[in-house]
């Protein structure tokens, strides 16, 4: 699914997601790491990416929730890096 976008044409700025600086957290508060994949069982993201959510920019967060999605449904590595 792609992002809602704010086309913003009347301020001559960039197209930006509509919801840019306030991404959800993918927690559900299910908190324990998988030792095999080393991801989340809740929310499928690893230590790293927990750990930065607090600091991350609106779309590095984006980055994550396409790298969620895309472990949920098998289609990359679970903890690229």
């Amino acid at each position: 699914m792609m992002p809602i976008v704010d086309e913003r044409s009347n301020t001559g700025q960039s197209p930006q997601p509509a919801f840019a600086g306030q991404v959800a957290s993918p927690c559900i508060s299910i908190c324990r790491i998988d030792t095999a994949s080393g991801l989340c069982t809740g929310c499928a993201r690893t230590i790293d990416e927990i750990a930065r959510w607090g600091s991350m920019g609106g779309e590095e967060r984006l980055r994550v929730w396409k790298l969620i999605g895309e472990r949920r449904s098998g289609a990359s590595d679970p903890a690229p890096g």
